[in-house]
């Protein structure tokens, strides 16, 4: 799964630590995040969603090889 979640981040001038204490989880949890290593609970992707302001499937996208 492919997400926009260092682009919205970015785009909000939040550092990884901030967006980390905005969803209360470890700065290393957004890195991984940002980096693809790790796939969110389908909880923890509703909060991020939420918190940008954006249905989940603008933040989060399928890979290009899955239909």
């Amino acid at each position: 799964m492919n997400n926009r979640i260092q682009e919205l981040r970015r785009q909000r001038q939040w550092s990884q630590a901030d967006l980390a204490t905005r969803l209360k989880v470890s700065r290393q949890t957004v890195n991984a995040l940002e980096r693809g290593r790790y796939d969110p609970s389908l909880p923890l992707a509703f909060t991020i969603a939420r918190l940008f302001e954006l249905p989940i499937e603008q933040v989060f996208l399928p890979d290009s090889d899955q239909p």
